[in-house]
């Protein structure tokens, strides 16, 4: 049974998660209030391995199906693109209030998906041995996702737009690392070009601000290196659900484990940290904690864009919400392609929209009037990215295996 899950890191992060059976993990990046932060949709089935496994329902040549993806796929694009350049927008009334925007979705996403897992606990699809997994995991990925919402947010406030879906695709690499290390995947040649190509790509569009009148030529090298921190925040947290996926089917004797037991566990501890980060991170933006409860009031304010008149809040709260909407329609027209096509088209259809949006992030905007001039190299750059996107993505899987202790 494949279930779509759309957790709270994701919609703090980029990236859906598929595993494949026998096969590396495919990787849809996309925007997010990190840019950091797959989604880690694992779609796992019984086996007698201890891989995650999933059967996706092959292509056929009939006529209407074939329209049928199509005009699935096309809705998808267009919801990837929106779904990148509303995440720039959501961040432009609340530049001065990134933390508290992190708060807000965290909690609120909390609250949907412990209501969701009640549900299906009632409906006996969560049982009790699958909430009596061992929940020390899921306090290390709720730790590692609150760092990664915290730092992704606060480098994409300050950001040119073209840059994010750019540094964003860093996750592939770390991921990649992580899982080598942690799970002992193996990937093939093709895949580890292609890695190779988005780092190259990265390198190559980033290095292009360097030079006076360029996009990045005025911000601080520390902001395009914390959004590729905080995507190696969200790689760890992602191999880190993978473990458990794995772990746990073989504690539950090969049944699947209950994605939204996951995804509720993971964003409660995350939920958690963001708020133990919050007097640190506010100190690090030079707000005292005395002053972090009028921090917060202003943050609510802004977001409301109640009291008195704040140029600076102008947009809230319908870019934000926009940004959220849209995010979740995105995932469901994502998982209706892999349903009715399969993952490798998915990847490819998302893959798409990291040109587009960056094109479209760099003309004026409303609420960003100013626009962004891209360079030759940042455009080769990217192109340099695509390539070793669709090469990953396309690669033949090394025969490979999850570890564990």
């Amino acid at each position: 049974m494949a279930i779509c899950s759309i957790s709270s890191s994701f919609l703090c992060s980029p990236f859906l998660f598929i595993h494949l059976n026998n096969s590396q993990p495919l990787l849809f990046p996309m925007s997010s209030f990190s840019s950091n932060s797959p989604l880690p949709l694992h779609l796992p089935s019984k086996s007698n391995r201890t891989t995650i496994t999933h059967i996706i329902p092959s292509s056929t040549s009939d006529t209407s199906n074939t329209n049928v993806v199509l005009f699935t796929s096309a809705i998808t694009v267009t919801l990837a693109v929106a779904n990148r350049v509303l995440y720039k927008l959501a961040l432009v009334p609340m530049k001065n209030y990134p933390f508290f925007l992190a708060q807000f979705t965290t909690f609120g996403y909390v609250a949907v998906y412990f209501t969701i897992l009640y549900i299906r606990y009632r409906a006996g699809i969560v049982t009790n041995e699958m909430l009596s997994i061992p929940k020390s995991p899921f306090l290390a990925i709720g730790f590692l996702e609150a760092l990664g919402v915290a730092s992704g947010m606060s480098a994409a406030a300050v950001l040119p737009g073209p840059v994010i879906p750019i540094l964003s695709q860093t996750f592939l690499v770390w991921q990649l690392v992580f899982s080598t290390l942690f799970l002992g995947r193996r990937y093939s040649i093709n895949q580890l070009a292609g890695c190779l190509l988005v780092a190259a790509g990265v390198v190559v569009a980033v290095a292009s601000g360097s030079n006076a009148g360029h996009m990045l030529s005025k911000v601080e090298l520390f902001w395009p290196a914390l959004m590729i921190v905080s995507s190696a925040f969200q790689a760890g947290a992602s191999v880190i659900k993978e473990y458990v996926f794995v772990d746990s089917a073989i504690r539950l004797k090969n049944k699947s484990l209950d994605i939204f037991v996951v995804n509720s566990f993971g964003s409660g501890f995350q939920a958690l940290f963001v708020l133990l980060f919050l007097p640190l991170l506010s100190n690090l933006k030079g707000i005292a904690l005395v002053q972090l409860p009028s921090y917060l009031k202003s943050g609510a304010g802004c977001f409301l864009n109640l009291g008195a008149h704040k140029p600076s809040c102008d947009g809230a709260p319908l870019l934000p919400l926009l940004y959220i909407i849209t995010n979740l329609a995105f995932n469901i027209s994502l998982l209706n392609v892999v349903k009715t096509s399969s993952a490798v088209i998915a990847s490819l259809v998302v893959m798409l929209s990291v040109p587009v949006a960056v094109y479209i992030l760099s003309l004026p905007l409303p609420y960003l009037p100013e626009g962004t001039s891209l360079s030759p190299n940042f455009v080769l750059g990217c192109a340099i990215l695509v390539c070793g996107l669709f090469l990953y993505n396309t690669a033949r899987p090394a025969k490979n295996s999850s570890k564990v202790n």
